[in-house]
């Protein structure tokens, strides 16, 4: 048999119970190792009227921003497009109202709804442009009615080459210019013939 000393008795026991909290210690750190985490709920949605409360915090990529943007787009596109046309179609009449006068050495009535066909156009480029209706002051009429026609042709030939030039995001200063001073040409001719 094997006598144990008085003394050894209570390092085993410290010895023991160190055992045990280290297994109680690794016990609990697998167990909390493998408990899943509860995720944390996501954010509720806003309300529509809490994002219309927040002008400083932009919608960028929702559908609905992205088609009115489109939409914007081909909506002043349309209309460059549409004042393009109109420059083009001002200076085919212009050149037409030439030909026309210098046939007959007077306008008819055809001539004369062209001029105001061509008036109301060169209004329309003008007001697209960013002018306002102000009276044109216009420099160097020709006296001469023939040299008036071609002058408006000139005028309008310009103006056309000015539109095209224009980017669709500028106003034009040289395009208003120019259509005011073909309106105080055009009006000088109507007057004159």
């Amino acid at each position: 048999m094997v006598l144990r000393s008085p003394q050894a008795s209570p390092f085993i026991c410290r010895r023991a119970l160190l055992l045990a909290v280290a297994l109680l210690f690794l016990g609990s750190v697998s167990t909390y190792s493998q408990i899943k985490p509860t995720p944390t709920p996501p954010p509720s949605p806003e309300s529509p009227s809490t994002k219309q409360d927040k002008p400083d915090s932009p919608n960028f990529g929702s559908p609905e921003s992205e088609m009115l943007e489109r939409n914007r787009l081909k909506t002043e596109k349309k209309q460059y497009d549409e004042n393009l046309a109109r420059a083009r179609e001002a200076a085919t009449i212009a050149t037409e109202l030439v030909e026309g006068y210098e046939a007959k050495k007077a306008f008819s009535s055809d001539e004369g709804k062209k001029l105001e066909r061509l008036e109301k156009l060169t209004k329309r480029i003008r007001n697209e442009a960013g002018g306002s209706e102000t009276d044109a002051d216009v420099k160097d009429i020709p006296n001469a009615m023939a040299a008036a026609v071609k002058r408006v042709a000139e005028l309008a030939d310009d103006l056309r080459k000015l539109v095209e030039k224009t980017p669709r995001h500028v106003i034009s200063a040289s395009v208003i210019d120019q259509a005011n001073k073909l309106l105080g040409l055009i009006q000088h001719v109507r007057e004159g013939r």
